[in-house]
């Protein structure tokens, strides 16, 4: 009986060692689960028929940004682009050629350590570059800050909520993002005490419920990385003036799969904001 004891306090410690050493690993390669950046920038907006402005712009402690700028005659409101956390500005072409069709003006921007952006990521980071982004536009641009709608896909949703909360901004437009990093991190690690171990927090539910300025979320049900129930809560906890809109498709391709129910839903958001138009 002894010895069966012994094996079991054995495999006990082992199946304890091989769960820390996870703990650990999970703590400190948060970046590389978080952030996916590529450096390569494999398209332009001109590739598409687009006529763009190559821009550099730095924040305030430093860091040099590149940036889009791909503008429209009288458009209907210009947006701040924060894009998710794969990839760079360039595998946004197809989202771009959207926004351009439904009149918006849109400066869409790498986070440091994205594509041509110097830098090192982090939350804070993040924050910082969307910063400069408004300060790009609104300073140097002269566009009214009541012009601009902070939009932002997946990770961005995190860093554009971040910017309506901190800037003034006209509208917020959330797709296919989460509550907070460690809500989605709960989702797919149940068995991990994920909200002790996060080093990251992107908490939009938290803005969501103090924003007063409209907002549009939008959202697949079979989204295969950022559960529905996130979406919808986020959705539900906001304070008005809101609306939800559901898409269909997986994660990175939503938007394109309900691209003719996508156009108009954002059409008649833009018009709501714009009234007398």
């Amino acid at each position: 009986m002894k010895a069966v004891f012994r094996m079991l306090y054995a495999v006990l410690g082992i199946i304890a060692s091989v769960y820390i050493l996870i703990l650990f690993y999970v703590y400190f390669q948060q970046d590389k689960m978080v952030f996916y950046p590529t450096s390569e920038i494999e398209a332009t907006p001109i590739q598409s028929g687009l006529e763009y402005e190559d821009v550099f712009i730095e924040t305030e402690d430093g860091v040099k940004l590149h940036a889009w700028y791909i503008p429209v005659e009288s458009p209907a409101a210009t947006m701040i682009f924060c894009h998710g956390n794969g990839g760079n500005i360039s595998h946004r072409i197809e989202s771009i050629e959207q926004f351009h069709a439904l009149n918006i003006s849109v400066f869409i921007f790498d986070y440091r350590g994205y594509g041509r952006s110097e830098g090192e990521l982090s939350e804070e980071g993040t924050y910082k570059d969307a910063d400069a982004a408004w300060e790009y536009l609104t300073n140097t641009r002269e566009i009214p800050a009541n012009s601009i709608i902070s939009f932002g896909r997946s990770l961005g949703g995190g860093i554009a909520s971040w910017l309506a909360d901190n800037r003034e901004v006209k509208a917020l437009i959330l797709e296919s993002t989460f509550t907070s990093i460690p809500d989605v991190a709960a989702k797919h690690y149940p068995f991990l005490p994920v909200k002790l171990l996060s080093r990251y927090h992107y908490n939009s539910l938290e803005r969501v419920k103090r924003l007063t300025l409209p907002k549009l979320f939008i959202h697949s049900k079979t989204d295969d990385l950022i559960p529905y129930s996130l979406g919808e809560k986020l959705y539900r906890e906001a304070i008005e003036p809101k609306k939800f809109i559901e898409i269909s498709g997986g994660h990175n391709y939503g938007y394109l799969n309900s691209h003719n129910m996508y156009m108009r839903e954002i059409s008649a958001f833009l018009n709501s904001l714009n009234p007398e138009k």
